[in-house]
């Protein structure tokens, strides 16, 4: 079984949290497209573990290697093949909890679909720690969306009960938002993110967790860009937003917002501005019918609090068939947001490229 997204522009991340190397597979690419490696190491290292006070120590350099499909700089037509090494795990730390799962991880189910082969360190094949070869994949997706006039931002709008500055979804510009991506802890108002890192750090030093909302903005896309019902543009994207482990929901526009409204409220009239189709609101978030409008794009992700913490919890024992307590060691985010907005941002970029090339959008116009 492999673990693929996409049709036309095809990814396959392979590997586990803690074996020798994990990677990525990009089928689909056409040939003669510049690959940034720089870029790519810059997307890397937003997400990479270690460093800073709120987030895991593990130290990963998350260092990689393109070892196919790439010649003198350029894509040649064949699958790019994305290698990332594991050289800062700690395997023993899990030695306690191989019969024992963790609450509010998939250790149980995959015990069971597996009959107890899966690789519980790290989480394996279902951690975070995939998400680091996805972003080769995510960065080069980018680069050519921006060659295209599309840009993806986006910022922390919650952790826990801290919130940032409110945007008005109806009058957005990129300018308010390409310069958070350079910041260590992206949000529009810096004391709120002041208040967000100390909420996490609270929760560290009471061995917890906390979590929060992620909010992406698409600025560029064309008109249409998506398929009727199963490969909508807001199917497409929450199918692939939801392979990010700790996502728990999603919702476009105003969201659940729009069920406290009238439908002459929630309507976004049509007008001219310059000969270009804008609506005087974007309550829609900028995808009606699963289509896109022309509007920024603009969706809201809720994080879960991680679930690894350090208090003991209850939980059973797969081998004695008995309750237990378990206590959990090792080095874990106690925030997952800021390392996720990245992921989120990657796996956005992956699923309108792959909607451009499905529906003639890019690679044949």
């Amino acid at each position: 079984m492999s673990y693929s997204l996409g049709d036309k522009f095809k990814v396959t991340v392979f590997g586990q949290s803690h074996s020798q190397e994990m990677g990525v597979v990009i089928d689909g690419l056409p040939a003669g497209i510049f690959i940034d490696k720089s870029f790519i190491k810059e997307e890397l290292n937003r997400r990479r573990p270690g460093k800073n006070a709120y987030s895991t120590s593990r130290n990963e350099k998350d260092e990689f290697k393109l070892v196919s499909g790439i010649v003198d700089g350029y894509s040649c037509g064949a699958p790019i093949c994305g290698i990332i090494e594991n050289n800062d795990n700690r395997s023993k730390d899990y030695s306690n909890i191989k019969d024992s799962p963790r609450p509010s991880h998939a250790d149980y189910p995959a015990f069971e679909k597996y009959n107890g082969y899966n690789d519980i360190r790290g989480g394996g094949q279902f951690s975070g720690r995939l998400t680091a070869p996805l972003t080769i994949a995510g960065a080069i997706s980018k680069d050519i969306l921006k060659k295209e006039n599309i840009f993806i931002a986006s910022h922390i709008k919650s952790i826990y009960n801290i919130n940032d500055k409110k945007i008005d979804i109806s009058k957005l510009e990129y300018n308010d938002f390409k310069n958070i991506r350079e910041k260590s802890f992206p949000v529009l108002n810096d004391n709120a993110g002041i208040e967000m890192i100390k909420v996490i750090e609270d929760a560290k030093n009471n061995n917890d967790s906390v979590g929060g909302v992620i909010e992406i903005i698409v600025f560029g896309l064309p008109v249409g860009v998506g398929e009727p019902l199963y490969d909508s543009i807001e199917s497409k994207i929450s199918a692939a937003v939801f392979s990010i482990p700790g996502v728990r929901g999603i919702q476009f526009g105003m969201g659940f917002e729009a069920t406290k409204m009238f439908g002459s409220e929630h309507n976004d009239e049509y007008y001219y501005d310059n000969g270009k189709v804008k609506t005087k609101t974007n309550n829609h978030g900028g995808a009606i019918g699963g289509l896109s409008t022309g509007m920024p794009l603009v969706f809201q992700v809720a994080i879960k609090p991680t679930s690894s913490i350090a208090k003991i919890q209850n939980t059973i024992n797969l081998k004695e068939k008995n309750d237990t307590k378990l206590e959990i060691v090792g080095r874990h985010d106690p925030c997952i947001v800021p390392r996720a907005l990245p992921a989120i941002e990657t796996i956005t970029a992956i699923t309108l490229l792959d909607l451009m090339m499905l529906g003639d959008f890019y690679g044949t116009r």
